[in-house]
């Protein structure tokens, strides 16, 4: 372990790890020194392009008495095996979302990095920006009153006509809901809190999609998952939310997330970044009031989530993005699932606390 500093390393070098790499460069509690992939000129062309001094297999990488943590950017059905992996050579894990596909894998993790006394970090950490530490900030503060209700929407024509490998986003574990969701998830239970209980609604509406992208177009991908799905959420606190997430709609003008307060409105920006407009109107107002936002990174700041983790380890406190969060996380998307396929309530197996807001983080 660096003086004040974890050496990290990264797994996977596909299209997400250029921001990561680029950011993780530039924070205060991370020293990026390596990056592996299975296509090892995926990972040296990666480290020419950014100056990282090492390029490892991934056998290579594990093995490495220097490094105290790695970021797991596989694909979401490896996340499980390489986070194993990761967590046996007694290093610390941050993997993006979701922190596995199944729920039991991701039991099984947990339970490792406790046994070998590491910790597991997971995406999204876009709760961590500008927009929603402000928005969480004005809630705390009382601007709308109790909250006691909310609507989520992310809604798109899916990723066929844009992505270079749209394919696993059609597959068991992929889906809006697994792909999306887990963004406006973690925003909603760090802006309210825990969810108890679901019900929920899904549909497939295409069987197949062709590809329009390249390198694959014209390809048919066979669709194995739903691609529309209404979720209706009871929070511990007793608010009520609802969270629709779609590849199946052309055009939309639903707002990315609304709070209902006992004494107002707020209107929430894309939880899929880091910066956006906020916007409030109190029940006795006749406009909608922008809200400056007041806390930094509002740019594109993926791996703050890291720089967190590696802050509370260095510091011996709690960090933010945790596998507490994650697995309640997954355990809310699983359960909308569950319930849409045997059309009864779900009640959760899990919870988690909200995770503080931030106060200082520097960058």
């Amino acid at each position: 372990m660096g003086a004040g500093k974890l050496k990290a390393g990264i797994i996977g070098c596909g299209n997400i790890s250029s921001i990561y790499i680029e950011n993780l460069k530039k924070y205060d509690y991370v020293e990026l020194i390596a990056l592996s992939d299975i296509n090892l000129e995926k990972a040296r062309l990666q480290a020419e392009k950014y100056g990282i001094p090492n390029v490892y297999t991934p056998e290579e990488i594990l093995r490495h008495n220097g490094i105290d943590l790695i970021v797991n950017l596989t694909t979401p059905d490896a996340h499980y095996s390489v986070s194993q992996q990761i967590i046996s050579s007694n290093k610390h894990v941050y993997v993006e979302k979701p922190l596995t596909i199944e729920k039991d894998d991701a039991k099984k993790l947990i339970t490792l990095a406790m046994k070998n006394k590491v910790r597991i970090g997971c995406a999204p950490d876009t709760f961590l920006g500008g927009a929603i530490q402000t928005a969480r900030e004005l809630i705390d503060r009382g601007e709308i009153g109790k909250p006691i209700a909310a609507h989520a929407s992310m809604l798109c024509h899916g990723h066929e006509n844009w992505h270079p490998a749209p394919h696993f986003y059609y597959q068991y574990g992929g889906g809006p809901l697994f792909d999306m969701g887990p963004y406006y998830l973690t925003a909603l239970v760090h802006l309210i809190g825990p969810v108890k209980q679901v019900t929920a609604m899904s549909s497939k509406t295409f069987s197949a999609r062709t590809i329009t992208s390249r390198p694959y177009f014209g390809e048919t991908i066979r669709v194995e998952t739903p691609t529309h799905i209404n979720g209706l959420l009871k929070f511990e606190n007793g608010a009520v939310g609802h969270l629709v997430t779609s590849f199946d709609v052309w055009h939309t003008k639903l707002p990315c997330i609304e709070i209902y307060g006992t004494e107002g409105t707020m209107l929430v920006p894309d939880p899929n970044g880091y910066n956006g407009q906020i916007q409030i109107r109190k029940k006795d107002s006749t406009e909608w009031v922008n809200q400056p936002l007041s806390f930094g990174f509002t740019e594109n700041s993926r791996g703050i989530g890291v720089s967190d983790m590696a802050c509370s380890i260095l510091m011996g406190s709690k960090h933010r993005a945790n596998e507490e969060l994650a697995y309640h996380v997954l355990d809310i998307m699983h359960s909308i699932l569950e319930s849409s396929e045997r059309g009864i309530h779900i009640e959760l197996d899990s919870t988690c606390e909200k995770p503080e807001p931030l106060v200082n983080l520097t960058n």
